[in-house]
């Protein structure tokens, strides 16, 4: 075990909190009332919720104290892992985080890995409140055949790898084939792409890993096809990206008219940056460029495409099966009492399939998070902590019922018995009751 590098309190050091009802969120002045002792709040994980949650306690609490452990040796989590290195801007918030960490009331615990170095129910022993801010650090499988072949990466393994991550270093991605296709259409779909499209010179004076920079220079990749399961009004992009790939240097985009016919109606109610991305895309797809603009995209030598309406079914391998030679998509339509408008719209698949020639598979599907230590309740199914407006729930211990709630049974009960004539219809299975009271 790692040397524990954190203050450690008896169980007598302080009155412990007791835990809020469901549905409230009383502050920290009727939780801590005594003036003994100041909140010693524990906070994991130093990406950007860490930080916001550590820096809005020492906001709101002049005499809270706040301890961030994180596994890496080093702060900022997605800021510095995640956010594309052609992005500087968004990176600007370290100066802010930096700011945090450096109060006094703040203290950065880097190298300490929770659930393995010290377990959750020691913090909560030694602290007034402990906050996971851990984040997804798993991505979400693809779960087709194929799937385990060179050649096939998760976007989040990729973007680590350019930008530094560790436990990515040794990624080593073969891009000397001259077609890569992403699967998924988010804002990280399309980092990937820009990064993998983008001509290296324009990245030689950002924080990309030298390491990223010699094998982009080398790379031969000069189509990226971005593919989601269904339409143009469900894309999980936003208006900014789409614009920085339209306007790529030394690229040209390939969208077809055809996915987009009878958007120009349908996009009328819908709300306001929806709206202006679809006409963004309906533009770029229906409409002859400028004099210029066609100029410059006429001078291309790399393209990159929008694919609607398919889903991917198998990733399909070379002749002697050692590497990636193409994936097949299985084409679908979206199924929506609203005609495929909005989020509720799914894809079905038709029956169709399509195959994709290409040497390198990036999966973009979503992240999930992993379990942190076996005493903290997780969904292995929906890879997240049961919580209730962030209150993790389903905590195993004894959760006396209060006199207001029996007062709220004994209105259910009344209630129940009305209808009948009766002064009350008693409740009788004990699990109806806890759900009665959110439990």
């Amino acid at each position: 075990m790692a040397p524990r590098c954190w203050r450690w309190w008896p169980w007598s050091a302080w009155r412990r909190a007791r835990p809020p009802p469901a549905g409230s969120t009383p502050s920290f002045r009727q939780q801590f009332s005594t003036q003994e002792q100041p909140p010693q709040i524990c906070v994991v994980g130093s990406g950007p919720a860490g930080f916001y949650t550590a820096q809005h306690l020492l906001k709101h609490h002049p005499r809270a104290h706040v301890d961030i452990y994180e596994k890496q040796l080093v702060p900022f989590g997605l800021v510095r892992f995640g956010v594309a290195p052609d992005h500087p801007e968004v990176k600007n918030v370290i100066n802010t985080f930096t700011q945090t960490a450096r109060s006094g009331r703040c203290a950065f615990r880097g190298n300490v890995v929770v659930g393995r170095d010290v377990a959750v129910p020691e913090l909560q022993a030694a602290y007034h409140a402990v906050v996971l801010s851990y984040g997804a650090e798993d991505h979400r499988a693809l779960e087709i055949p194929g799937e385990e072949l060179p050649g096939v990466f998760s976007a989040r393994a990729f973007v680590g790898w350019y930008n530094g991550l560790p436990e990515n270093r040794e990624l080593a991605p073969d891009l000397s084939c001259d077609t890569a296709v992403i699967l998924g259409q988010g804002n990280v779909a399309l980092d990937v792409a820009r990064i993998l499209l983008t001509p290296p010179e324009y990245l030689e004076k950002t924080d990309i890993t030298e390491a990223a920079l010699g094998v982009l220079r080398q790379s031969r990749v000069k189509t990226v096809w971005i593919v989601g399961r269904r339409g143009p009004l469900q894309v999980a992009f936003t208006i900014k990206e789409l614009r920085e790939m339209i306007q790529l240097p030394g690229t040209r985009p390939i969208l077809d008219p055809t996915d987009f016919l009878g958007l120009q109606d349908r996009i009328k109610e819908v709300p306001r940056p929806r709206k202006r991305l679809t006409e963004l895309l309906l533009r770029t797809a229906t409409e002859r460029p400028g004099a210029e603009e066609a100029a410059r995209q006429a001078s291309a030598s790399r393209t990159w495409g929008l694919r609607f309406f398919r889903s991917p079914q198998q990733v399909l391998p070379s002749p002697d099966g050692r590497r990636v030679a193409g994936i097949r998509l299985a084409v679908t339509r979206l199924e929506s009492p609203l005609q495929g408008v909005g989020e509720a719209a799914r894809a079905v698949p038709t029956g169709d399939s399509e195959d994709l020639p290409c040497g390198l598979v990036l999966s973009s599907v979503g992240y999930k998070s992993r379990p942190i230590d076996p005493s903290v309740p997780f969904d292995s199914k929906h890879g997240v902590i049961p919580n209730m407006e962030g209150r993790v729930i389903d905590v195993p211990g004894v959760r006396p019922v209060s006199f207001s709630d029996w007062e709220k049974l004994d209105a259910e009960e009344v209630s129940r018995g009305k209808g009948a004539g009766k002064p009350r219809e008693k409740l009788l299975d004990p699990q109806e009751m806890l759900r009665l009271l959110g439990r």
